[in-house]
C-alpha cells in the first residue's frame, strides 16, 4: 500500500508503537482510529488529547466487534498474530500489518536486521556505530525502542536502517531485509509463543523474504541458526566464536578474522574488544560481517570494537567500590545469557540470580553453577529462585546460599557485606523481572541506584 491518504486505519494497541504508527499515519493523511482494551485513565490525558486534536479517534475498554470498514488494521508487538481478536480481523477478510511491515514497504533505502534470542541490540548498536564511523548516514530502530517511523522522513536513497527485530515485530512480516543477521537461537518468550517451533519460525520470517540478490548472516554455534540457511535464497555467511568458517567471520587464536571471497583479513586482538565475555566474541563477528558487506572498511570497524562499552544493563560495570566491581546484567532473563556472563569472569563471583517465570529449563545453568568454583555465593530471589535451586548439585561447602531478600536494597546490602576486594557482584538473573519489579530495566536502575549508595 504506496498511498496512505484519506486511508481509513485501525490501530490495536497505543503502546510506543502504536503511538509513533498513529503519529506517521496522520501525517500521511490517513484516518486513524486506535483501540486499546486498557481503560483510558492508563493514558496520558494530554497525549491522548494531542492525537485527538490532530483528528485521531479513540476507543478505550474494547477492540471493534467488525473489521470491515477499515482499509488496514495495525498489529502492534504486543499482541500476538493468533491471538483472538487477529483472527477475527482475518475472518473479516481485513488487510492486517504492522509498524515494522510497513515501515520495510516504504523504506527507500537498505536495511540490515538483527535477530536473535539474545544479543540482538549489542550487535545492532555495533553495526550502526561502524556505520557511522565510516560516515554512512545511518539510522536505528526497531525493538531497541526506537519506533523506524519515527525517522521515516529522513531516510534517502543513501541511508542505511539498522532494525534490531524481536519475534513479535517478525511473526507477519511479508518483506525481508537486504542483510539479516540471525544470532543465538535457544528457547524464549514460551510465554508468549505457544511452543519453541512458532518462536523459531517467527524468528526465520526474517529470511524468508531475502532473494539471491540479498545476504543472511547466520551463527553456526547454534543448531537452531545454522539450519536456518534452508529458510533463504539469500547468500549465506557464517559466524562463530567457536570453528574457522568458509566465508564470513570468526575467532581464531584470539583474534578476530574476516574472509571473503576466500581471502582472509585480521580484523583485531580479542584483547582489544572494550566489551567484557566471550560471547561477545559472537556479536563482534556478526557485526564486523554486516558492516564489511555494508562497506565499511576493517579501520573503522576496529576503532568502534576498541571503544564501545555496551549497552545498559547488559554486563555493565555500575562501579567499583572498595575493590568490588559490580555489574549490571538485568537483560539477562534466560539462562543461557546468566551463563555467558558467569563465564565472563575468572574472578570470585557473587550471583544474584531469580524473578518470574518465562517458562526456562533451569538444568544447564545449575550444572555450570555446580561446576563452577568461582562461585563464592548466590543470593537467591523471586519465584523461580526455588526452580534455579533444585538445579544446584554442588558439593562446595563454601558456596553460601543467601535467600529471603524482598527489595533491592537488601539484596545489594547482603552482596557488599560478604564481598571482598577483588571480587565480582554480578546481577544476572536468568529470568524476568516481574513480580518484584517492572521491568528488567526498573530491575537494573534500582541495582545502579543502591550500589552508588554504598559510597554514601
Amino acid at each position: 500500500m504506496k498511498s496512505l491518504e484519506n486511508k481509513k486505519i485501525a490501530i490495536l494497541g497505543f503502546a510506543m508503537e502504536g503511538e509513533s504508527s498513529a503519529a506517521f499515519l496522520l501525517k500521511k493523511g490517513a484516518e486513524v482510529f486506535v483501540f486499546d482494551p486498557r481503560a483510558k485513565e492508563k493514558f496520558d490525558e494530554e497525549k491522548i488529547g494531542t492525537f485527538e486534536k490532530k483528528g485521531t479517534v479513540f476507543q478505550f475498554g474494547e477492540y471493534p466487534e467488525n473489521f470491515s470498514s477499515f482499509d488496514l488494521i495495525l498489529r502492534t508487538p504486543g499482541i500476538r498474530v493468533f491471538s483472538e481478536i487477529i483472527q477475527k480481523a482475518l475472518s473479516q477478510n481485513a488487510i492486517v500489518t504492522s509498524h515494522t511491515q510497513l515501515f520495510l514497504e516504504l523504506c527507500p533505502c537498505p536495511v540490515i536486521g538483527v535477530s536473535g534470542t539474545k544479543g540482538k541490540g549489542t550487535t545492532s548498536t555495533l553495526i550502526f556505530e561502524m556505520l557511522k564511523q565510516q560516515g554512512v548516514d545511518a539510522y536505528l530502530g526497531g525493538n531497541i525502542g526506537i519506533p523506524p517511523l519515527d525517522f521515516f522522513d529522513s531516510l534517502t536513497p543513501d541511508s542505511r536502517v539498522v532494525l534490531e527485530m524481536s519475534s513479535f515485530q517478525l511473526q507477519d512480516i511479508k518483506k525481508s531485509p537486504h542483510i539479516a543477521v540471525l544470532l543465538m537461537l535457544v528457547p524464549e518468550h514460551l510465554d508468549y509463543h505457544k511452543d519453541m517451533e512458532e518462536y523459531l519460525e517467527a524468528k526465520r520470517n526474517m529470511l524468508k523474504f531475502q532473494t539471491e540478490k540479498d545476504f543472511a548472516i547466520l551463527n553456526i554455534d547454534y543448531p537452531a541458526t545454522r539450519e536456518s540457511d534452508l529458510f533463504t535464497d539469500a547468500k549465506v555467511f557464517h559466524v562463530s566464536r567457536e570453528d574457522e568458517v568458509g566465508e564470513g567471520c570468526f575467532v581464531r587464536d584470539d583474534k578476530v578474522w574476516l574472509r571473503l571471497n576466500g581471502v582472509e583479513k585480521k580484523i583485531i586482538d580479542v584483547s582489544e574488544i572494550l566489551l567484557p565475555g566471550k560471547h561477545n566474541w559472537e556479536n563482534v563477528c556478526a557485526a564486523t560481517l554486516a558492516a564489511s558487506l555494508s562497506g565499511v572498511n576493517a579501520e573503522n570497524i576496529k576503532k568502534v570494537l576498541k571503544t564501545f562499552k555496551g549497552l545498559p544493563h547488559r554486563l555493565e560495570l555500575v562501579s567499583t567500590i572498595k575493590g568490588v566491581r559490580y555489574y549490571d546484567d538485568s537483560f539477562s532473563t534466560t539462562p543461557q545469557t546468566a551463563i555467558a556472563a558467569i563465564q565472563a569472569f575468572s574472578e570470585p563471583k557473587i550471583l544474584i540470580l531469580g524473578g518470574s517465570s518465562k517458562n526456562s529449563d533451569f538444568k544447564e545453568l545449575g550444572e555450570i553453577i555446580s561446576e563452577n568454583e568461582s562461585i563464592k555465593a548466590i543470593i537467591g530471589i523471586g519465584l523461580e529462585w526455588s526452580r534455579i535451586k533444585a538445579e544446584l548439585k554442588t558439593n562446595n561447602s563454601k558456596l553460601k546460599i543467601i535467600e529471603n531478600c524482598f527489595n533491592m536494597e537488601e539484596i545489594v546490602s547482603e552482596a557488599s557485606k560478604i564481598a571482598e576486594i577483588g571480587d565480582i557482584v554480578l546481577l544476572s538473573p536468568a529470568c524476568a523481572s516481574f513480580g518484584m519489579f517492572e521491568n528488567y530495566k526498573d530491575r537494573g536502575d534500582k541495582f545502579k541506584k543502591e550500589v552508588l549508595n554504598l559510597v554514601l
